[in-house]
């Protein structure tokens, strides 16, 4: 039940229930009408994936490192403070082609290892970014506290899908890739990637074939099923959390 009376929503609103939140979120924020508002979203947006971004990538590290793993190198931006995490973290390297990225890692064989190297950020989504972007359109918020609690929010609770043709094509890709080497003799690994355009350039210089676009597609497929998952558990966590508050 999602309120008295009310029905659990249709697998069909659940899908859309990222795009409601965003649109029911900012309707709040700007409910005053000053556009002013919307240059605090952005603000505190900006704020938020600046400290988001290195902690999702600490968190990467943290989950290898959890499952049984090992990690020798992780590449951040500078712009992101990496040089500062680099006394406090050794296997941080200063600069990266993208915000963020893993590069030295090894999860010892294990799938199971490898899984949790790219969820464990994501609990991030689930524990923080979807309960605070639930809260910001709370009727005892200014449309100003809005905006600012709605700013923080929205890196942490839109990451599974800004990761999307990355950590989560990955995470499905992990599980299909498994499943088709069990049934042909081609290494998982040819189609585990955390960047699903460059994998699918590789792919194709290769000569990629039926078998190829086979599995990128169900591990793509895999990976938007995993990024609604998230979401959906972010969703009932925060019902749980709001539920106990107004307590």
């Amino acid at each position: 039940m999602t309120r008295s009376g009310e029905a659990s929503p249709a697998p069909a609103g659940w899908v859309a229930a990222p795009a409601r939140d965003f649109l029911s979120g900012m309707e709040a924020c700007l409910a005053d009408g000053k556009p002013a508002n919307a240059l605090v979203i952005l603000f505190w947006s900006a704020v938020s994936w600046w400290i988001y971004v290195p902690a999702h990538e600490l968190l990467h590290a943290f989950g290898c490192v959890l499952g049984g793993g090992e990690v020798t190198r992780l590449d951040i931006s500078a712009i992101y403070g990496a040089a500062l995490l680099k006394r406090i973290f050794p296997f941080v390297s200063v600069g990266s082609e993208y915000a963020g990225r893993l590069s030295g890692f090894s999860t010892n064989g294990s799938d199971v290892t490898y899984l949790l190297t790219d969820l464990m950020p994501f609990t991030l989504t689930v524990l923080v970014g979807i309960p605070l972007l639930k809260s910001s359109g709370s009727p005892g918020l200014s449309p100003l506290r809005r905006s600012v609690r709605f700013g923080l929010a929205m890196p942490l609770a839109y990451a599974p899908f800004i990761s999307l043709p990355g950590d989560y094509y990955e995470m499905g890709s992990i599980v299909v890739s498994r499943s088709a080497s069990l049934l042909v003799p081609v290494g998982p690994d040819r189609w585990r990637s955390d960047d699903l355009f460059k994998l699918a350039k590789s792919l194709a210089a290769s000569g990629a074939g039926p078998l190829d676009v086979s599995v990128v597609a169900v591990s793509f497929l895999a990976g938007i099923a995993m990024t609604y998952a998230t979401y959906g558990l972010g969703i009932s966590w925060a019902r749980l959390l709001l539920k106990e508050r107004k307590r």
